[in-house]
């Protein structure tokens, strides 16, 4: 116990008490002992029931509410032996209870298995951190892999917000000679490097355009080939929508495909005060879950100074303190309502008013947003 006796604070008002219990951090009472636990952060704590000010189950209950001092163990010293005594100290955030006086044996022995099971926690911490690194780091890599702004007769930017686990969303764009422009963004699956394998797998296979047979000018028959090759029996389970894109510059026509994605949303403005919004989408199965899925084109012709916007449904499902969700429709209000602001300020306009509308500092899901502008 010698190696971790400077991570024990006594939190006890007995001057008798501390000295036969005295070799660490002593505190007199309550509010000492709260600021003593903040300032340097101990392993265990043992601290009396009965003291005036702040008693221990006011301790307890502050120690377990704060997220940096909640893993403390906490050893809760007592005269009172009754079962609803125990049940309140328990419910108020003890971890053990020795009875006074103390046997200085047993108070070893306590004290050694709540220094075992903090032991425990820090491993299981460290454990975290280096995963929660890794993920950071396969974000990155993900991020790396995708395709920079476009700009030119089509001017596209992008936007790719992983959540607080890395997860499956992945988009590409890129000419597939100079009058054909192939757009895409699919979304795996669940969550964490399960899902952000195959969504990688995906853009290596369509960027190299190496599906024997596959006409990369069709929506359809890309989303055929992909099915055949990710059925989810062979893919750990893992599924994946997305919307596939194939834009003619020269005739202004956009074909497209999708497989049980949200659909792409082209705004126009041909008349200033009226702005219209056609949802791009085709009904079929996500990518993975039956065999024979049927895949179909849809064909519209695009305006001058149109605006295509292609993302995955972390954008809009966001939950309300209310319980209910944001939703599409509420998405399709702020891409409308908000034309010229987005005009002016770009993506980080959405992003910013996304944002505030999640009750959380991180975002359940993740978040993929493509803009396009046909000038």
């Amino acid at each position: 116990m010698s190696n971790s006796a400077t991570r024990i604070l006594i939190i006890e008002d007995d001057s008798t008490a501390q000295v036969f219990l005295g070799r660490v951090v002593i505190a007199n009472d309550g509010e000492e002992g709260l600021r003593q636990a903040d300032s340097f952060r101990p392993a265990l704590i043992i601290c009396d029931w009965m003291m005036p000010h702040v008693n221990g189950l006011e301790v307890c209950r502050k120690l377990k509410a704060d997220p940096e001092l909640s893993m403390i163990f906490l050893i809760l010293l007592t005269v009172r032996g009754s079962v609803e005594d125990r049940v309140l100290g328990l419910d108020s955030g003890a971890d053990d209870f020795l009875a006074k006086p103390v046997d200085l044996n047993e108070l070893r022995a306590r004290v050694r298995a709540g220094l075992r099971l903090n032991r425990l926690y820090q491993a299981l911490q460290e454990q975290k951190r280096m995963l929660e690194a890794e993920l950071v780091e396969a974000a990155g890599y993900v991020r790396s892999l995708l395709p920079s702004p476009l700009v030119g007769n089509v001017n596209i930017d992008s936007r790719f917000i992983p959540s607080r686990q890395l997860g499956g969303d992945c988009f590409d764009y890129y000419w597939l000679d100079p009058d054909y422009l192939a757009i895409y963004l699919l979304d795996v699956s669940g969550h964490g490097l399960g899902a952000a394998l195959p969504s990688i797998s995906v853009l290596n296979l369509l960027r190299s355009q190496s599906m024997d047979g596959v006409n990369f000018y069709q929506p359809n028959h890309v989303l055929r080939a992909l099915n055949e090759t990710f059925q989810m029996d062979d893919q750990n389970d893992k599924y994946f929508t997305i919307w596939y894109g194939v834009y003619n510059q020269a005739k202004r026509q956009l074909v497209y495909s999708s497989a049980g994605h949200p659909p792409a949303l082209l705004i126009s403005n041909t008349n200033p005060e009226d702005t219209e919004v056609k949802q791009l989408k085709t009904v079929s199965l996500p990518i993975g879950m039956m065999p024979d899925t049927k895949f179909i084109n849809q064909r519209c012709n695009i305006d001058v100074a149109s605006t295509l916007y292609v993302f995955s449904d972390g954008i809009y499902e966001i939950m309300q303190p209310d319980g209910d969700i944001w939703g599409l429709d509420g998405f399709i209000d702020l891409l409308s309502d908000n034309r010229r602001a987005i005009a002016d300020q770009g993506l980080n306009y959405v992003l910013d008013h996304v944002k505030t509308l999640s009750p959380n500092e991180s975002l359940d899901d993740d978040l993929s947003l493509l803009r396009i502008n046909f000038g």
